[in-house]
C-alpha cells in the first residue's frame, strides 16, 4: 500500500510541472502592502535545520526578522557574545545548532495572547520561549528523558502548560546501556508537562508521564469541553527497531494518546509521581541584566499510567498518524495518518461516553485503548494521499495537507465531506491558518509550507529555497496569492493579527535601569582594568564614537573582555562592535544594552576596531585601536593615554 500511496503521488506531482493554479488575476493586488503600508499579520514560520525562527509579514511575506533560538547567530551575535553562550548551554555541554520544528503561541482562553510563542528543539530535546515584546528568547529548558522532542511546544487552553512528546522511545533510568533489538523490552517513551508561570512566563518541567514504545509525532490541546485533556498522535505501535519505512507500517492502526492532565495534576498532588534522576538544563535571558544564566537540574517527577486508572487512553487511528488537531468547538479531534485512505475525526463527547462504558480493546502497558467506532464522529472519505495536518477556518470548515498528492483539502466539519481541493507547489508538510489551532481563528488565509520548489524559483545549485504559499480563502474556492521563499525548513507556523503585537513592542532598553554587572552608564565611567591575565574594557557606544577608542598596555596572553555599553536611547539605533582576529563574531548592541565580546590576540601588533551596525554619516568614523605588546612587555595599561 505504501508503495501505491508513493507511485500515485509521484505521478500526480509529475504531472503538476510548472502550472499555475488558477490564481486570480487581482492576486498581485490582493497580496500588496505599499510602502510605508503595515501587513495584516505577523506570521512565525519555523527555521527548521537552522535551529531559528522567522517572521514575515502577511500577506506581503516581507521577511521581517530571524529570531536565533537553538543556534548561534553572527548577525546579533547570539550564542556569540558572553551574555548569550550560556542559552545554549546543555547536559551534553555547548550546543550551538539544532532543528527547530513547531511554535506555538501562549493562550488565554484558547486564543493566542501575544504574550509568548514557543518552539522545540528536536534533536537535543529542548523548549525555547520567544518574548513578543522583544522577538527575542528568553528561556530554553532541555527536556530529559526523550530523544527527538517531535510533538512540542503546544499549549494548554490558557497556557497553564506545554507539553513535549518524545519522538524516539529510548532506554532510561538506570537501564541505558542495552541491545537496540531489545527494543520492546527496554525502550520507553515520555509525555512531558512545562508548567508555565502566566506572569514571568517561566517554564518548570512539572513531571512526565512513563509511554509505550511508540514514537510520538504531534500534539494539540482540548479546548472548551476537552480543556482538561492533551492529545498525541504516535507511530511505530509495532515498537520496530530497524527499517520504519517498512516495519512501522504493518499495522493498520497506530494511536492517538488522549492525557487527562487535570487527573495527572491530581496524582502528582496525592504523591503518585516518583522523583527519578534527571540531567537537563534551564537557561534563562534576563532582559534587565542583559545577561544570561544557565543551571542545571537533577531529577524528575515520573507518573506511570499502569499505577494512575484514568490518565492515558489510546484512540486507535489509521495509519501511521502524524496530524492531532482539534477543531474551535474542542468537540472533534482530527487524526492526520500519512498512509491513511481516510481522515478519522472523534468525537470527544463519544471518546468519555465510550471511556464511560468501559468499550475498549484491549491495553498496551496497561492503557486502555478505547474501540474505534465508539469514540468515532466519522471519516473523511477519498480526501486525497498522505493526510498530515489539519487547521480550521472558524466557520465550519477544516483544511487538511496532503503530503503525497501535494494539496489542500477543504472539508465540511458538519458532514465530513470533501467540498473545495487546490494543488500546492511542491509537496506540503503542514499548513496554518493565522489562528488555527485555536477557539477563533482569523480564517483569511491558509499559508502552504512547501518541502520542495523544483521550477518554482531561479536555480541556485542542487538546493533551491525553501517555500510558502499564500492561499485566499475568504470566499467559497480556495485561490493561490503567491509563492514566497523561506529560511531553512518551514515545518509549522503561526500568525496573528499585527494590532495584537504591534503597540507593545519594545523601543530601547532604559539605560539607568540596567543591572547588567558590567554596565557603563556614561561616558564618564568608561575605563580599562587588569585583573591578572584579564584586561576588562568599560566601553560606550553612542554615534559616532566608541570611548576609549585608543588602548594600550594589553600584552599577548591576555584575555580581554570588551563591554561595551549602547548608550543610546532612540529606537533602532543598534551598534556593533568587532575587532580584528577576534574568533568570535562581532556583536549587536540594542539601545540601552550591554554585550560582551572576549578576545585573545595572538600576536603583538596594533588591531584595528570598529562599529559593524551602520549607525550615521560618521558611522566610518566610528572606529579605534587596540596596541597588544609582547609578554612581559612594560607598556602600561591605559585608555586615551589615562593610565590604570
Amino acid at each position: 500500500m505504501l508503495a501505491l500511496a508513493v507511485a500515485a503521488g509521484a505521478l500526480f506531482y509529475g504531472c503538476q510541472g510548472n502550472k499555475e493554479s488558477g490564481a486570480a488575476g487581482d492576486a498581485a493586488s490582493r497580496v500588496y502592502v505599499a510602502p510605508g503600508s503595515y501587513d495584516e499579520f505577523y506570521a512565525f514560520m519555523s527555521g527548521g535545520f537552522s535551529g531559528q525562527l522567522s517572521v514575515y509579514g502577511l500577506p506581503s511575506g516581507r521577511l521581517f526578522r530571524v529570531i536565533p533560538v537553538f543556534s548561534q547567530d553572527p548577525e546579533k551575535g547570539w550564542g556569540y557574545t558572553e551574555e548569550t553562550i550560556p542559552m545554549l548551554n546543555t547536559s551534553h555541554g555547548f550546543i550551538p545548532w539544532d532543528d527547530a520544528h513547531h511554535p506555538e503561541f501562549s493562550m488565554t482562553d484558547g486564543v493566542p495572547d501575544g504574550r509568548w510563542i514557543f518552539i522545540n528543539g528536536n534533536n537535543t530535546p529542548r523548549i525555547a520561549r520567544i518574548d513578543l515584546a522583544t522577538f527575542r528568547t528568553a528561556e530554553i529548558l532541555e527536556i530529559p528523558n526523550s530523544g527527538g522532542n517531535h510533538s512540542s511546544p503546544f499549549t494548554t487552553e490558557n497556557t497553564e502548560y506545554v507539553v513535549a512528546g518524545t519522538r524516539f522511545s529510548v532506554p532510561m533510568f538506570d537501564n541505558q546501556d542495552v541491545p537496540i533489538d531489545s527494543y520492546k523490552q527496554n525502550f520507553k517513551g515520555t509525555v512531558s508537562f512545562i508548567k508555565v508561570d502566566q506572569a514571568s512566563g517561566h517554564m518548570k518541567l512539572a513531571f512526565q508521564i512513563l509511554m509505550p514504545g511508540f514514537d510520538y509525532d504531534l500534539a494539540h490541546a482540548g479546548k472548551g469541553p476537552s480543556h482538561d485533556w492533551m492529545f498525541f498522535s504516535s507511530y511505530n505501535s509495532e515498537q520496530a527497531n530497524t527499517m520504519l519505512e517498512a516495519e512501522a507500517s504493518q499495522n493498520d492502526k497506530d494511536f492517538i494518546a488522549a492525557v487527562n492532565w487535570k487527573k495527572a495534576e491530581e496524582y502528582v498532588a496525592q504523591g503518585k509521581a516518583r522523583p527519578v534522576p534527571a540531567r537537563y538544563a534551564h537557561n534563562v535571558y534576563d532582559e534587565s541584566r542583559h545577561l544570561a544564566t544557565s543551571d542545571m537540574l537533577e531529577s524528575v517527577l515520573m507518573l506511570d499510567p499502569k499505577d494512575c486508572p484514568g490518565l492515558v487512553y489510546l484512540l486507535p487511528t489509521p495509519k501511521s498518524p502524524h496530524g492531532c488537531d482539534v477543531d474551535p468547538s474542542g468537540e472533534l479531534i482530527v487524526g492526520g495518518g500519512k498512509l491513511a485512505t481516510v481522515i478519522p475525526v472523534f468525537s470527544f463527547s463519544k471518546m468519555t461516553a465510550a471511556i464511560e462504558a468501559q468499550k475498549f480493546d484491549g491495553n498496551v502497558a496497561g492503557i486502555p485503548i478505547v474501540n474505534y467506532a465508539a469514540a468515532l464522529a466519522g471519516e473523511v472519505q477519498k480526501p486525497g494521499l498522505g493526510p498530515l495536518h489539519t487547521e480550521f477556518d472558524g466557520k465550519g470548515f477544516a483544511y487538511t495537507s496532503m503530503f503525497v498528492s501535494s494539496e489542500i483539502v477543504k472539508w465540511s466539519l458538519k458532514d465530513f465531506t470533501v467540498v473545495d481541493r487546490v494543488p500546492s507547489y511542491y509537496s506540503i508538510g503542514h499548513l496554518m491558518i493565522p489562528g488555527g489551532d485555536s477557539k477563533k481563528p482569523w480564517g483569511k488565509y491558509v499559508v502552504a509550507l512547501n518541502k520542495i520548489t523544483k521550477d518554482r524559483y531561479l536555480p541556485t545549485g542542487p538546493e533551491l529555497t525553501q517555500s510558502a504559499q499564500l492561499y485566499d480563502i475568504s470566499g467559497d474556492k480556495m485561490v493561490l496569492l503567491s509563492d514566497f521563499p523561506t529560511i531553512g525548513e518551514p515545518h509549522y507556523a503561526q500568525a496573528i493579527p499585527a494590532d495584537v503585537l504591534r503597540e507593545k513592542s519594545v523601543k530601547t532598553f532604559p539605560i539607568m535601569e540596567s543591572k547588567h554587572p558590567h554596565v557603563t552608564l556614561g561616558e564618564g565611567e568608561t575605563r580599562v582594568e587588569r585583573k591578572g591575565g584579564e584586561v576588562h574594557v568599560y566601553m560606550t557606544a553612542i554615534r559616532s564614537h566608541f570611548k576609549p577608542d585608543n588602548i594600550e598596555g594589553v600584552k599577548v596572553g591576555d584575555v580581554v573582555y570588551f563591554h561595551v555599553t549602547n548608550l543610546e536611547q532612540d529606537w533602532d539605533i543598534p551598534h556593533g562592535f568587532a575587532i580584528k582576529g577576534a574568533a568570535n563574531s562581532e556583536m549587536l548592541l540594542m539601545p540601552g544594552e550591554t554585550q560582551t565580546l572576549k578576545w585573545k590576540p595572538l600576536t603583538a601588533g596594533v588591531y584595528p576596531m570598529y562599529c559593524s551596525d551602520f549607525c550615521s554619516a560618521l558611522h566610518q568614523e566610528m572606529q579605534g585601536y587596540v596596541r597588544v605588546s609582547a609578554p612581559g612587555s612594560t607598556v602600561p595599561l591605559s585608555s586615551n593615554g589615562l593610565k590604570k
